[in-house]
């Protein structure tokens, strides 16, 4: 069993990727797998919290407390009704972080602070995934620097190698300032139709310019992964058999797999 957790921040710039989708049921999939798994929602939506079943009254401690350490003893880590994973959730308070946090020297540093304090050690985490929001701000840079490596949910669509320049420009970015162990885990293929030319298409030019960057497992469109938030739960327990399902149970797999070879 490994020290400390590894920790994934789930991101890409662009919004309506799969990347919230993706946190949740990678992490379901690994807590199936008998991993203890948290998962940070760093995205003022909230739409992990929501898609875990974690109601908006419920979350009197969030993020944004986490970030600033929670003063006191009532901790942000909340129990999911899935086992072996917990979240952090998230409110509408990290709107604000972005100015709140200015002032503070240590403002992109907060997350790694927490990550590696004992409040989250006392939990023996496998894994810890980041829900980034859409954005490069405060609040991605502190997931960047927090992080072992990235997950990047990659749309099956036109223009979408051509936002992943920018994104890997800002993993660099990062890299030379703050966190040189930054890595690439892997790019997913998001909401793809095998029967569409583009999403084919997509597959080919990903596949042949970042080669075993991009994780063997593909994301189908699915109706039940559309489904499955607005019954607050992941789509491996809303439909354990569909075709959604299979996909994040297989990325993993790889997940363990690449950790294995490492």
């Amino acid at each position: 069993m490994r020290q400390s957790p590894r920790v994934f921040s789930v991101t890409n710039q662009k919004g309506g990727v799969g990347k919230t989708t993706t946190a949740v049921n990678l992490g379901a999939a690994l807590a199936e797998k008998g991993r203890r798994v948290l998962i940070i929602d760093l995205d003022p939506q909230g739409n992990a919290s929501t898609g875990l079943g974690i109601l908006s009254e419920s979350r009197v401690r969030s993020t944004y407390d986490f970030l600033l350490g929670d003063t006191d003893e009532e901790s942000s880590i909340q129990k999911t009704g899935i086992r072996n994973l917990w979240i952090v959730p998230a409110t509408v308070d990290l709107s604000s972080a972005d100015v709140e946090l200015m002032s503070n020297d240590r403002r992109s540093h907060l997350l790694k602070d927490e990550i590696t304090g004992p409040r989250v050690a006392a939990f023996q985490f496998d894994y810890i995934l980041i829900d980034c929001p859409p954005a490069l701000n405060i609040l991605t840079v502190n997931a960047l620097v927090a992080s072992h490596s990235v997950i990047v949910p990659l749309q099956s669509e036109f223009y979408a190698l051509e936002g992943l320049s920018q994104l890997m420009l800002s993993l660099r970015e990062v890299r030379d300032t703050a966190n040189p162990g930054l890595g690439i885990e892997g790019i997913v293929l998001t909401m793809y139709d095998k029967r569409n030319n583009l999403s084919r298409q997509v597959e080919e030019d990903a596949r042949e310019n970042l080669g075993d960057l991009v994780f063997q497992t593909v994301v189908p469109r699915n109706v039940r992964l559309s489904e499955a938030p607005s019954f607050a739960v992941p789509v491996l327990t809303y439909d354990t058999g569909s075709t959604g399902s299979q996909a994040y149970r297989d990325l993993a797999q790889e997940v363990l797999d690449r950790e294995r070879r490492s």
